[in-house]
């Protein structure tokens, strides 16, 4: 029987071997993406490829010691691990050091450490602990309220450090709660919203109001006989339309220069090739450099001459495209949707709901992250600054990415035992 294999054997080897491989590659990326001739052993802590090396052993030893764990402790305290981090979000917003406009950061010995990553595993610990408990159900107005808010607290702290790219993966989590019997229509409706928000970007919000009111006034006409959905409709015209100038004012009046200047660029409405668009530009020339097989290992001219800014974290994507060219992108891309896949297909044999809805939550948070940053390298979606999973160079991603990942592992290796 499977409980009888021991801890080695029981635990899914197919998610170890991906995570492995991610990470190796994920250095070798980081080590040409910053490679100087004057440092060219990898054991030079002083370059961010010596530097990863020992985040990397380190996140080994969370591994073994996640893997060491009784696997009930994490659902047992999951929300003590909440309110920790919760904390530790504020701290930073009190002590944390400034990088790049967001105060999101603890510097240790020369080390950063930024707690809103740590919060996204946190989070989905508590909201799998929450859905999981006994006479919980998710149509219940009650149960949606509360999952809302365990999601929203972490998301508003880290939007209070400017951190907005970091916060908006919270979002991911209805995903979590579609899955365990969450109305399609709440999708259908966010999908709604998405587009609104986009066209209130593009069009003036008086002409889009408008349309929106011609189009409300046609369907009035073809229920005028129908008093209830008369008032639907009315109800619906008076909050897109606030929802479309509520846009139109936090675009023009609470987002800063930067996140306006980018947004812009990537709708089309401006080109700044040497300003907001610059890094998007550079990394696209890189990516399409690489043609069909990559121009090889340290040989990518727009990596060498440092054109792509921030290229190790960021824009690490640019590296794969350039030097290892359409195949190795392939490649890499399908290593991470196998790994994804391979987190569902697991997640839908636990036995236990708190496993299955936080392995849910693990792919969701891990498809986030690969969407977005890999979407920004190739300028389909804004530059909002996360990073690429097991692949982008720091600690705190690599660390955080791991535990996320190994109490999965630890979860599943236990299966059989856990209801």
């Amino acid at each position: 029987m499977r409980e009888q294999k021991g801890i080695l054997g029981n635990i899914d080897w197919v998610m170890v071997g991906m995570y492995t491989m991610l990470v190796f590659m994920g250095w070798l990326n980081i080590y040409s993406a910053v490679y100087n001739e004057n440092h060219k052993s990898i054991l030079d802590f002083s370059q961010s490829y010596g530097k990863q090396l020992i985040w990397i052993a380190s996140s080994a030893l969370l591994a073994v010691f996640i893997m060491a764990i009784d696997p009930k402790f994490f659902s047992q305290f999951a929300f003590g691990i909440y309110g920790f981090f919760l904390f530790m979000l504020l701290v930073v917003l009190v002590s944390g050091k400034t990088t790049y406009g967001s105060k999101s950061w603890f510097e240790i010995g020369g080390f950063g450490l930024q707690p809103s990553e740590f919060a996204k595993f946190a989070t989905n610990l508590a909201l799998a602990k929450f859905l999981s408990s006994n006479d919980i159900h998710i149509k219940e107005q009650k149960t949606k309220l509360y999952a809302i808010l365990i999601l929203l607290i972490p998301a508003l702290l880290i939007l209070l450090q400017n951190d907005t790219g970091s916060a908006i993966v919270f979002v991911v989590f209805i995903l979590v709660l579609y899955r365990e019997g969450l109305s399609g229509n709440i999708l259908i409706f966010g999908l709604i919203i998405g587009v609104l928000f986009v066209l209130a970007l593009l069009v003036n919000q008086f002409i889009l109001s408008g349309i929106v009111l011609a189009l409300a006034l046609i369907f009035i006409f073809f229920i005028r006989k129908n008093r209830r959905g008369i008032i639907t409709i009315s109800v619906f015209l008076v909050l897109t339309i606030g929802f479309i100038f509520v846009v139109d004012y936090s675009f023009n009046h609470i987002l800063q220069d930067h996140q306006r200047e980018r947004i812009n660029v990537l709708l089309g409405k401006e080109i700044d090739l040497k300003g907001a668009g610059y890094n998007v530009n550079q990394s696209k020339i890189a990516i399409g450099s690489g043609g069909f097989i990559g121009k090889g290992f340290l040989n990518g001219t727009q990596t060498k001459f440092n054109f792509v800014p921030e290229q190790s974290t960021d824009f690490i994507f640019c590296t794969v495209g350039e030097e290892w060219g359409f195949i190795g992108s392939l490649v890499v891309v399908g290593l991470m949707m196998g790994l994804l896949i391979r987190i569902i297909f697991v997640a839908e044999r636990q036995r236990s709901p708190f496993s299955r809805i936080y392995g849910y939550g693990v792919a969701s948070i891990l498809f986030m992250h690969i969407m977005v940053n890999i979407g920004m390298a190739l300028g389909l979606l804004p530059v909002i600054g996360i990073p690429l999973p097991f692949f982008s160079y720091g600690g705190s991603s690599l660390w955080s990415f791991t535990i996320l990942l190994f109490i999965f592992i630890k979860q599943d290796s236990y299966r059989l035992n856990l209801l």
